[in-house]
């Protein structure tokens, strides 16, 4: 009994270490289909050959505010889907929980912050995020053509909330996509991410 409990927990604790385990650098991105704030499906696997943003973001968080009432977050994503990157911001807040948004909300949210993603994805459940080990919002993935991700962590160097940091702050994905989209070595592959925890 005492040694079926112990391999009972401790099959528990190597889940919950997977559950938490953050997808590296240099590792396939895991595919997914999730419903958008258009309610049109959107599926990782019908961007390979590009590359793929992924912005964890809660409208309500501070830190996500930071990016977006600067308007670096939007610059940002303007700059590079022109460029052909294709820029997926995903909430991933539960029911009930802060940043939790419905299709429409989630669209009022993008209008309002004037954002230029390709698509806003909605994961209620945190299937996606988990998956991916996204902890903060904002978290970023960026995945390349081959459907690798390339760069894990932090929008910035700066972690705080104040919107006039950005300005001053290496920008990792600016750094990353730069170096990506010409052909370079990534200079940082991965940092720690900073924000608010994503309320799954």
């Amino acid at each position: 009994m005492i040694k079926s409990l112990l391999l009972t927990s401790s099959t528990f604790f190597a889940l919950c270490l997977t559950a938490l385990a953050q997808v590296e650098p240099g590792e396939p991105a895991p595919d997914f289909n999730l419903k958008d704030s258009k309610d049109n499906s959107q599926k990782l696997s019908t961007y390979a050959g590009k590359f793929v943003v992924l912005e964890w973001m809660n409208h309500d968080c501070p830190f996500v505010k930071k990016q977006y009432s600067s308007g670096n977050m939007q610059k940002l994503q303007k700059e590079y889907t022109a460029k052909g990157v294709i820029w997926l911001s995903i909430i991933s807040s539960a029911p009930g929980k802060q940043g939790h948004c419905t299709g429409p909300q989630a669209e009022a949210n993008r209008k309002d912050m004037g954002a230029s993603s390709t698509a806003v994805l909605l994961d209620p459940s945190g299937d996606v995020g988990q998956k991916y080990g996204a902890k903060t919002t904002p978290d970023i993935f960026i995945i390349n053509p081959d459907g690798k991700v390339i760069y894990a962590g932090a929008i910035d160097s700066i972690p705080s909330a104040n919107p006039a940091d950005c300005a001053k702050a290496t920008n990792y994905v600016r750094e990353t996509l730069d170096a990506a989209l010409a052909g370079k070595p990534v200079p940082t592959p991965q940092t720690k991410s900073y924000g608010c925890s994503v309320k799954y």
